[in-house]
């Protein structure tokens, strides 16, 4: 049964379908293949929310695993985060601030290599990275690549960014760009925060998957990124972060490196105020779950 969980984890975040999401409020601007030098051609919908005008400045969060943001009717499962009428409602609330989202879509077969935070992975010897491109997935490889979530981040930094600040009406400074994802999107929006403070200042990681591969005892993993976080955490004087995990299912293998990640931010000087972690006894590894919490971190990192 374990076996089975861990193997519906690995399968859940991959989207092949090209089609475009349709929105129940809001608009979407699509754009196919976007070009990088970087990495390959992801395609990036750019949410708008109703009555969104070019004389107004919006502040910008970054998704990852963009597919599933919206539109239900084109995911594998056949659900969503349910990402604009969350937004929506909280702006008409006057609760968060007026944002666009930028939703990126996954490398499918190789959003492992994207996603998995490169520096930590670097600091293996070369027998323990041998042993993780190893580690199988259904009938291929996890990873599917060579680990490139650097030139991931690049691509976001360098190139996306850029595009959405000259395209749209956004508030370009750190404290209105946001990063947010779950599972491994979870990871590399904690690591873009880390490897680029002055260019994002919070992240939202739900469900982080801190086993970076499939849970085992003797995984090296989460003490990679225990380590690196304890000499590249981002300043708590200008920088916000959000955790979760649930009970069941894989985000059940979460709480003891939640509670060593929480040791480290805290041990940094974060505090309730820019820093908050939670657990949500009875709920797992799915996008009905993050779609029911997903107003928490967006009210605690986008508040007025």
């Amino acid at each position: 049964m374990c076996n089975r969980i861990l193997l519906f984890l690995f399968l859940i975040p991959i989207f092949t379908n090209a089609q475009i999401p349709s929105v129940t409020l809001g608009t979407i601007k699509h754009f196919e293949k976007f070009e990088s030098k970087f990495i390959s051609a992801h395609n990036v919908d750019v949410w708008l929310p109703d009555g969104y005008n070019k004389n107004t400045k919006y502040a910008v969060l970054y998704m990852h695993d963009g597919k599933g943001l919206f539109d239900s009717t084109i995911t594998w499962n056949k659900q969503e985060w349910g990402v604009d009428e969350t937004m929506t409602r909280l702006m008409a609330e006057n609760k968060i601030k007026n944002t666009i989202v930028v939703a990126i879509w996954n490398a499918e077969k190789k959003r492992h290599a994207e996603y998995f935070p490169q520096k930590p992975f670097e600091n293996f010897s070369e027998t323990i990275k041998d042993s993780l491109y190893k580690v199988k997935r259904n009938e291929g490889l996890l990873f599917n690549d060579k680990i490139k979530s650097d030139n991931y981040l690049k691509f976001i930094v360098k190139e996306l960014k850029p595009f959405i600040d000259k395209t749209f009406s956004t508030l370009r400074d750190r404290d209105n760009t946001v990063m947010a994802g779950s599972s491994m999107g979870g990871l590399i929006s904690m690591y873009a925060v880390c490897e680029y403070p002055d260019v994002f200042g919070a992240a939202a990681c739900l469900s982080t998957h801190w086993p970076g591969v499939i849970p085992s005892k003797f995984n090296p993993v989460p003490s990679a990124f225990f380590s690196y976080l304890n000499k590249n955490i981002a300043s708590p004087k200008n920088h916000k972060f959000y955790f979760d995990y649930g009970s069941i299912s894989l985000d059940f293998f979460y709480k003891p490196s939640q509670i060593i990640v929480d040791s480290i931010f805290i041990s940094r000087g974060y505090n309730t105020q820019n820093y908050l972690s939670k657990e949500f006894v009875g709920e797992g590894h799915a996008e009905i779950y993050w779609k029911k919490r997903l107003e928490i971190p967006l009210f605690f990192l986008l508040k007025k």
